[in-house]
C-alpha cells in the first residue's frame, strides 16, 4: 500500500491525500481543475476547495489517469452523482483486483444505487472499501484528531489500508458491514439539512436534538432494510457522522438548510457555492427507495419535498409538526 492514489480534489479528497501522504504513501491526487493540479504542485495548497491550509511537499496532483495503473489503491471522493461517469473514465487504467475505497457519501439519482452497486457495476474486478465517519475535510487537513470507519468485507485488506492512511490524529476503525457505512453517510446529508433549517428558524436546541434522535431512526430503519447491521448504525458512521453534520455550521448541508430556514431560495444557496451539498440530490434518492421498500421516513421526505419546490419550508414544517401521536419504538 505504498502507492495511493485519490480521485477528487474537493476540500475531502484534498485532506484525504494530504493525511495519506504525511502516514508515508506515494500519494498522487487527481483534479478535475487544471488550476488545482496546479496550484497543489506549485503551493502546496489548494486555493479552491482548501484555502489556507498547507499540504506536504510530498503530494503530487495530476489532471490525467496515467498513473492509475501502478497504485495500490484508489480513493474515490468525487461528489456521489459523478461517481459513475468518473469510474466510466478511469477503468481503463486500472488493473484487476485494485482496492477502490468509496469516500463519497451519496445515492445515485434516477437508479436508487449506492456506491459499491454503481462500482460492482462499472469496475466489477475492483474490490470494494467504504471510508466513513464524523469528519470535517478542514479538521483532517489541520490534523486535528479524526476517528472514521473503514469497511471492508476482506479484513486482512481493510488492516492493510487503515495502516496505509491512518495516523494517530485520524484513527480508522475497522468493519464488514459496507452497506451500514454507506447508508449512515448517505442519509445524514438529507437529516442536516433538516437540522439547518431548524437552526435557520431559530426552534432552539431541544426541536434539533429532537430531530436528531428521530432522524437516527429512520436512518436505522432505513439502513436494516438495505441489508445494513443495527449495530454500525450506532458507531462512527452512523450517529456519530449525524451529530456531527448535524449541529455544525461547517457541514455544507447543515449550513444550505440553514440557509433555507432564513428564507434564502434553493437557487439562490446553490449558485452562490462552489461545493456540492449532497443531501439535496439523495434526498429524491432517499425517499424513492424508501417509498418503495415501506419505510417510514417523513423528515426525509419534508426534506425532499422542499428541495424539490413541492412544500415551503412552512409547509412541510406544519405537516411534521400535524403528524398523528405515535409509539417511539
Amino acid at each position: 500500500m505504498q502507492k495511493i492514489s485519490v480521485i477528487g480534489a474537493g476540500a475531502w479528497g484534498t485532506a484525504l491525500a494530504s493525511i495519506a501522504a504525511r502516514a508515508g504513501a506515494e500519494v498522487t491526487i487527481w483534479a478535475l481543475e487544471p488550476e488545482v493540479a496546479a496550484s497543489i504542485n506549485q503551493k502546496h495548497e489548494n486555493e479552491m476547495y482548501l484555502n489556507g491550509i498547507s499540504l506536504p511537499d510530498s503530494l503530487t496532483a495530476t489532471n490525467d489517469f496515467d498513473h492509475l495503473g501502478d497504485a495500490h489503491a484508489i480513493l474515490m471522493v468525487p461528489p456521489a452523482q459523478f461517481v459513475r461517469p468518473t469510474l466510466q473514465n478511469i477503468k481503463p487504467h486500472l488493473k484487476d483486483g485494485t482496492p477502490i475505497i468509496l469516500c463519497s457519501k451519496g445515492i445515485e439519482r434516477g437508479t436508487g444505487k449506492l456506491m459499491t452497486d454503481v462500482l460492482a457495476e462499472e469496475v466489477p474486478g475492483a474490490i470494494a472499501a467504504v471510508l466513513s465517519g464524523p469528519s470535517f475535510a478542514k479538521d483532517v487537513a489541520q490534523g486535528l484528531p479524526t476517528a472514521v470507519t473503514l469497511a471492508c468485507t476482506d479484513q486482512d485488506l481493510g488492516a492493510g489500508i487503515a495502516d496505509a492512511i491512518g495516523l494517530a490524529t485520524f484513527r480508522i476503525y475497522l468493519s464488514d458491514d459496507l452497506i451500514g457505512a454507506e447508508v449512515g453517510g448517505a442519509v445524514k446529508n438529507v437529516l442536516a439539512i433538516a437540522c439547518g433549517i431548524v437552526d435557520g428558524k431559530m426552534f432552539g436546541d431541544s426541536a434539533r436534538a429532537a430531530l436528531i434522535a428521530r432522524g437516527f431512526a429512520e436512518v436505522k430503519r432505513f439502513a436494516v432494510a438495505l441489508g445494513g447491521q443495527k449495530e454500525t448504525l450506532s458507531g462512527l458512521s452512523g450517529l456519530g457522522d449525524l451529530i456531527l453534520t448535524c449541529s455544525s455550521p461547517q457541514s455544507r448541508n447543515q449550513s444550505l438548510g440553514f440557509a433555507l430556514g432564513q428564507g434564502e431560495s434553493l437557487d439562490a444557496i446553490m449558485s452562490s457555492r462552489n461545493t456540492v451539498a449532497e443531501g439535496v440530490h439523495t434526498a429524491k434518492a432517499v425517499v424513492e427507495l424508501a417509498e418503495a421498500k415501506g419505510i417510514e421516513m417523513p423528515i426525509s421526505k419534508a426534506v425532499e419535498d422542499i428541495v424539490s419546490g413541492a412544500k415551503s419550508v412552512d409547509e412541510a414544517i406544519i405537516d411534521l409538526l400535524s403528524r398523528p401521536v405515535g409509539d417511539e419504538i
